[in-house]
């Protein structure tokens, strides 16, 4: 794949946070549509993660590792909860740029732009599937974020910088992560795999499902989670040669 072309699939996920912040900051979903695309949204980055990832990891040749890279990726994220709740607890009377939040979201940027770096240092197709499951995700990180900012009064212009400075956060670590990566051992990136599988479903089952039932939920809601993973399942299924 050429580099131009690897790169802007890279930043996918990056355009989306500054698309949340202009969506989030001229439009207000309801709190049903909201739950609705969060369950879609699950969905994708739930089968992105059975599909390729975890078999990546399984097939790695490198089971101490993968375990070591897994359970490293669970404490990280319990870490970055932690972190997060106190970090929002400083922000009473901030409301209009709450800095703990922020600093909770640019860790999450972090996060997962190594685990998009990662993706794509182990191969294209895994780096497609990654990024197209964060795109989503960080598309809904940024609704959250200009929804917290906007609601503590906080000018358009100024959601619109914090978000493009987020998206910058986020590309940078998925650009440096592979620049690093690339051509690293096996062993590696197996570990890095299993961290960025053990952080996908701390997304999903903590963040994104959690927000969802918050919101409120519909049988015809729930079912979107399913449809999510249909869509990234039958895909699989028919990108096997027969």
């Amino acid at each position: 794949m050429p580099g131009g072309q690897l790169f802007g699939l890279m930043l996918l996920p990056s355009a989306a946070v500054i698309g949340a912040g202009v969506f989030g900051g001229a439009v207000s979903l309801t709190r049903l549509w909201r739950s609705a695309v969060q369950h879609l949204a699950a969905g994708v980055v739930f089968a992105a993660i059975a599909t390729e990832i975890v078999p990546g990891v399984i097939h790695g040749g490198a089971p101490g590792a993968a375990i070591a890279g897994f359970a490293t990726g669970v404490a990280a994220m319990f870490a970055m909860r932690w972190l997060a709740e106190r970090l929002e607890a400083r922000d009473a009377g901030r409301a209009e740029l709450p800095l703990g939040f922020l600093a909770a979201v640019s860790i999450d940027c972090v996060i997962d732009g190594v685990v998009i770096g990662t993706g794509f240092a182990v191969g294209a197709r895994q780096g497609l599937l990654v990024s197209a499951a964060l795109t989503l995700e960080m598309f809904f990180l940024g609704l959250a974020t200009a929804d917290t900012m906007r609601g503590g009064g906080a000018r358009l212009q100024t959601v619109l910088a914090t978000c493009t400075g987020l998206a910058a956060i986020l590309g940078v670590s998925s650009i440096v992560g592979y620049l690093l990566l690339a051509g690293a051992p096996p062993v590696v990136l197996t570990a890095l795999l299993a961290f960025g599988s053990a952080a996908l479903l701390y997304l999903v089952t903590e963040e994104l499902l959690v927000r969802a039932h918050d919101l409120g939920e519909t049988r015809l809601v729930t079912s979107l989670f399913f449809l999510g993973f249909l869509i990234v399942f039958a895909a699989e299924l028919l990108a096997v040669p027969r």
